[in-house]
């Protein structure tokens, strides 16, 4: 059987490996919730010539409703449901028997132990994970066919509890991969497998509000407009996104309602917020390592990112949202949804030209530009070039009457040249006109004489549908990168 898996090459290459590997293997896999890790999982070993067990943890399940679950798995997976087993009392009990049933299997036969949703299994003083590295150091780790895979949503605690783990699972892990959602490319081909023939624009606005997210992109519709699909989705009583915010965020952190307060707190906030506006804004304390803990898990999970701007080593980190539906949700749906069962059907279609629209479109385009650095490079012809990806602010001193700027995005290369980034999501081709223009010479002027570098500045365009071509233009910008090169 033909496994139907769209994009992943590197994801497909990598399981490619394990499973053909001589010898046992331990591979965690991670992303953000509805990425399709299970997805992936799944539709690769089942065309493979393997035993495949599989159990799931659920979320906030005690101790003996997870072991039910997994006794259940082995009755299935090595019984074919024929055989009745009576559920062990631990995790040390419970590997004990899938190790039973493993020895049954022969040794030409791969085996593929699969923990899906491992963080909800492994509840407070379940024992799990010291069960797994008991039975992982004494007796899988030299069993050739068995390849065990760990899978969670929770980056943080995946990263924590496994990877980067001090304690008893140090090192053990022998493979890892971090399933990031789809790029533009793979979303458009994701689209098209599923008969949806949208163009690269309208591919562009559902990107800019559900990312490339496999589970949310499921729900777009044949024969309908970005615009129509996104009204259907996210403004409508029934729709898969109307309330997935607060669901997605608890099934992904024990305190969620602190990482909202931070995410709420960022949202609108387009320069971003350095730590200390942030703990001002939201009101949560710094005391005790909890505020910079819950920043970490939000970083890891990929709702926020941190930017250290160029020349300030680690001084005057800010944060900014780059999740497309957090911060779709935030400034659209949050504050009319409670109203929406009131209003038309085609409220986003009615919003989707508006000045606040054009606003939160430019902020969201260049979000969806930052997660696409590698194909900014390849249109830049530098990506066998070393280089530095960075952001760069710099704020007036008070009573001096200078204006500040701010660089979003910067390249920096090791051939002694600098590629100041400047992202426009516009309708058409953008036109530099006289006071654009004066901008756009302040801004490098100014980054010139703040930063002391002595490197060749390139102005670089990142827009939807590139540049009109006029004297502003042709004195200004070295490169132009355009929509079609984020597709590549």
């Amino acid at each position: 059987m033909k496994y139907e898996i769209v994009g992943r090459k590197n994801e497909i290459r990598k399981l490619d490996e394990i499973l053909a590997s001589k010898g046992a293997e331990f591979l965690a896999l991670y992303g953000r919730r509805r990425v399709g890790k299970t997805y992936l999982v799944r539709q690769f070993f089942f065309s493979q010539s393997c035993v495949f067990f599989e159990v799931t943890g659920l979320k906030d399940g005690g101790l003996q409703t997870q072991l039910e679950l997994f006794t259940h798995a082995v009755e299935e997976t090595f019984y074919k449901g024929k055989v009745r087993i009576q559920p062990p009392k631990g995790w040390i009990d419970a590997f004990r028997l899938l190790t039973d049933c493993i020895k049954e299997i022969p040794k030409n036969k791969k085996i593929v132990l699969f923990f899906d949703e491992l963080p909800w299994l492994a509840s407070r003083r379940s024992g799990i994970l010291q069960a797994l590295d008991y039975y992982w150091n004494t007796q899988w780790s030299n069993t050739a066919n068995i390849k065990l895979i760990v899978c969670g949503s929770a980056a943080s605690w995946m990263l924590d509890k496994l990877i980067y783990a001090k304690g008893g699972l140090y090192n053990r892990i022998t493979a890892r991969i971090h399933l990031l959602p789809f790029t533009l490319k793979e979303t458009l081909e994701y689209l098209h497998y599923r008969g949806i023939r949208l163009n690269e624009p309208q591919v562009i606005q559902v990107y800019m509000v559900m990312g490339g997210i496999p589970h949310y992109l499921k729900s777009v519709s044949k024969g309908l407009s970005a615009a129509q699909n996104i009204d259907r989705i996210c403004f409508r009583p029934e729709g898969l996104l109307l309330d997935e915010f607060n669901h997605l965020f608890a099934s992904l952190f024990e305190r969620s309602e602190v990482h909202i307060d931070i995410i709420q707190a960022l949202a609108g906030q387009r320069q971003g917020l350095s730590r200390e506006e942030l703990l001002k804004k939201s009101k949560l304390s710094s005391s005790g390592g909890t505020f910079k803990k819950r920043l970490l898990e939000l970083e890891k999970a990929g709702f926020i990112a941190a930017f250290t701007p160029y020349g300030y080593a680690n001084k005057g980190t800010y944060y900014r949202i780059i999740d497309e539906y957090t911060l779709f949700y935030l400034n659209w749906i949050q504050p009319v949804r409670k109203r929406l069962h009131r209003d038309s059907t085609d409220y986003w279609q009615s919003k989707s030209r508006s000045q606040t629209w054009k606003s939160w479109a430019g902020y969201a385009f260049e979000a969806l530009c930052l997660k696409h650095i590698e194909q900014t490079c390849k249109a830049l012809d530098i990506s066998s070039i070393s280089k530095e990806i960075g952001s760069w602010r710099y704020i007036s001193p008070p009573g001096s009457g200078g204006s500040g700027t701010q660089i979003d995005l910067l390249i920096d290369r090791a051939d002694g040249i600098i590629n100041i980034c400047e992202i426009k999501y516009y309708d058409k081709k953008f036109t530099i006109d006289k006071s654009y223009a004066t901008k756009l010479r302040h801004r490098l002027e100014t980054f010139k004489e703040q930063t002391g570098t002595g490197k060749q500045l390139f102005l670089t365009m990142i827009t939807t549908y590139g540049l009109t071509e006029n004297e502003y233009a042709g004195e200004l910008v070295a490169k132009t990168v355009t929509m079609k090169d984020l597709f590549k």
